[in-house]
C-alpha cells in the first residue's frame, strides 16, 4: 500500500467565536480524484487554504507525502499545485512570463517549463496571446493560465477551488479532461465544486462538509449503494439539510 498523499489530522480554524472548521480529518491517496462538497459556508475555502499552507490552523495539522504543511512548508508546498476560486495573478506580467516566473520558483529546468507550457497554452487556446499583459485577460482567461502554473511543475497532488466557475463549456470539458488524464499517471486531484452532476460523474471518491464537520468520506458507487442508489443531488441535501429547501418549494407549488 502506498503512502497518502495527504493526511489532514483534527485540523480545525476558529474565526473569533466561530468555528469554521471543527475537527476535519482525512486522507488522498495516489491516483484518485476526490470532490470535497459542502453548501456555502461549509468550511470547503479554509480547509483548502489550511491544507496548502495558506492559513494556519487553529489546532490540527496536515502533511503533504510525510512532510508537514507548518514545520516542512517548502517540502510540502513544492509538491502540490493550487487554483484558487478567484484567480489572482500579476497583472503587469505577460501570461508566459508568469508561466515561466511559476516555473523558476518550483525550480523547474527553463526547457522543461518551455515543453511543459506550450501543449497547454495550445489546449487551453492561449498560445496567440501568451505574449499579452495579464491585466488584459478576462476572468476565464486568467482562470486558465492558473491552472496551467498549478499543473505546470508536475506536482503529486493539485487543489481545486471551484475550478470551471467563470469557464465556457468548452473550457470546462477541457479542464474535466485534463482532470481525468492527471489522475490516470497516477497524481491525485482534491477540488471543490457546487456542481454535483461534475462531482458523480467524475470523482472516485467524495468527502462532504457541513458546518465545519466531515458528514461523509466514501467512494461516489459505495455512497450511493448505501443510500439505496440515490443520487449525489440528493445524498448531499439529505446529509446537508437541504430537503428542507425542497420540502418549502414543494409547499409554495401546491400554495401552501
Amino acid at each position: 500500500m502506498s503512502q497518502p498523499v495527504l493526511e489532514a489530522r483534527n485540523l480545525a480554524r476558529v474565526f473569533g467565536e466561530f468555528k469554521a472548521v471543527d475537527d476535519v480529518g482525512f486522507t488522498l491517496n495516489p491516483g484518485e480524484i476526490v470532490g470535497f462538497l459542502g453548501p456555502n459556508g461549509a468550511g470547503k475555502t479554509t480547509t483548502i487554504k489550511m491544507l496548502t499552507g495558506l492559513l494556519g490552523p487553529s489546532s490540527g495539522s496536515a502533511s503533504i507525502a510525510g512532510y508537514d504543511i507548518a514545520t516542512s512548508p517548502i517540502e510540502a508546498k513544492s509538491r502540490i499545485g493550487y487554483v484558487p476560486d478567484t484567480p489572482n495573478l500579476y497583472g503587469k506580467l505577460k501570461a508566459q512570463e508568469y508561466l515561466r516566473f511559476v516555473g523558476q520558483l518550483y525550480k523547474v529546468p527553463a526547457a522543461d517549463v518551455e515543453e511543459r507550457m506550450r501543449p497547454l497554452l495550445d489546449l487551453f487556446e492561449l498560445t496567440d496571446v501568451a505574449g499579452n499583459y495579464l491585466d488584459t485577460f478576462s476572468h476565464g482567461m486568467q482562470q486558465k493560465v492558473a491552472i496551467i502554473g498549478a499543473f505546470l511543475h508536475d506536482p503529486l497532488l493539485v487543489f481545486m477551488d471551484e475550478p470551471t466557475v467563470g469557464l465556457d463549456p468548452r473550457s470546462a470539458r477541457l479542464i474535466k479532461d485534463l482532470m481525468i488524464g492527471y489522475r490516470d499517471r497516477g497524481k491525485t486531484i482534491f477540488f471543490s465544486t457546487h456542481i454535483l452532476e461534475i462531482a458523480q460523474t467524475m470523482c472516485d471518491r467524495v468527502i462532504i462538509i457541513n458546518k465545519g464537520r466531515i458528514v461523509a468520506d466514501a467512494r461516489v458507487n459505495e455512497l450511493r449503494r448505501m443510500r439505496g442508489d440515490q443520487s449525489l443531488e440528493d445524498i448531499f441535501l439529505e446529509l446537508t439539510g437541504g430537503q428542507d429547501v425542497d420540502e418549502m418549494v414543494k409547499e409554495l407549488a401546491d400554495g401552501g
